[in-house]
């Protein structure tokens, strides 16, 4: 069976144009549309138009992006049906590549630009869990970066849920998960209630692998993966790769994020972002020589005498 291809139709006033992406669920195209320019359109694969919990799927995510206004965030224009069974969500057109393709290109990246696509993706991702959403999801191929401008977009909330459905609703089993594998928290593969915390645990795992090209993890298949989430610590951040020269402030802060336990991570995003810029900005420490400390040692002695 050959896949649905709409590019040159239009639907509800949208004329779309070349296919930009695709996922299991859905397709995105680059479209345009009278009032609003250029947007993107997402619209339902058309082998699951038929199935009730897909269309509940796509349609609570286009509804949470409503819920979410950021700079940070793609700004949700309209969620439509184009004709019966037909449903489209038409977002911003966000300028720029995808994180992970950017990345893939050059990283290891500097420490102050991984800081501040850190502190985007922290702010989009607060302004989600302020609005009761855990995003679950976090990953480079989720999020739109601009070189020319910094600036940073989150796409998707596909697989969200929101944080005040009771824990029989949210609670997965263990040996089931949501998520992308690289980047989940390891609670939500133990089968415990995912919390924002995990948000943090991916957005960690974000930034391990913008400073050094690699992963916390090295696993030969999923299922290698799967255990050593559950049961290994994760490589330190200095030793991901030969050669890698990372400042220990800055490593301290990005395995606080990767804590296997919820608890050991920072209270929120946010602290996770501005705890790492911090580290990022403190001055390197100084290292002038033996005996320049003995003088400074001495010199704080005798005016301590004085």
């Amino acid at each position: 069976m050959s896949r649905e291809d709409l590019s040159g139709t239009t639907l509800a006033g949208y004329t779309l144009h070349d296919m930009v992406g695709e996922g299991g669920t859905a397709v995105v195209y680059r479209a345009e549309h009278p009032k609003h320019g250029t947007v993107a359109v997402k619209v339902l694969r058309e082998k699951l138009r038929g199935d009730r919990t897909a269309l509940t799927r796509f349609l609570r995510e286009a509804s949470y992006g409503t819920r979410v206004a950021h700079p940070n965030v793609v700004r949700t224009i309209e969620i439509g049906e184009a004709r019966p069974g037909l449903h489209f969500l038409a977002t911003e057109w966000a300028s720029g590549e995808l994180l992970e393709k950017y990345a893939k290109r050059n990283a290891p990246l500097p420490p102050a630009e991984v800081a501040n696509i850190v502190g985007q993706i922290a702010e989009a991702v607060h302004a989600a869990h302020a609005a009761g959403i855990i995003h679950r999801d976090l990953k480079p191929e989720n999020v739109m970066y601009d070189p020319a401008t910094k600036q940073v977009k989150l796409l998707d909330f596909g697989i969200a849920a929101q944080a005040d459905l009771s824990p029989e609703e949210r609670l997965t089993r263990a040996g089931f998960f949501v998520g992308t594998l690289m980047y989940v928290a390891p609670e939500a593969l133990s089968g415990q209630l995912v919390t924002p915390a995990a948000d943090q645990y991916s957005l960690a795992t974000i930034a391990y692998y913008l400073l050094s090209g690699c992963l916390p993890y090295l696993a030969k298949s999923q299922r290698e993966m799967f255990t050593q989430l559950l049961s290994q610590p994760p490589i330190p951040l200095s030793s991901a790769r030969r050669g890698l020269s990372v400042d220990p402030e800055v490593e301290a802060v990005v395995m606080r994020g990767l804590a296997r336990t919820p608890a050991d991570r920072y209270p929120d995003v946010l602290t996770f972002a501005r705890e790492l810029q911090r580290a990022v900005d403190r001055p390197p420490a100084r290292n002038d020589g033996f005996f320049a400390r003995v003088r400074r040692s001495l010199l704080h002695r005798d005016e301590r005498n004085s």
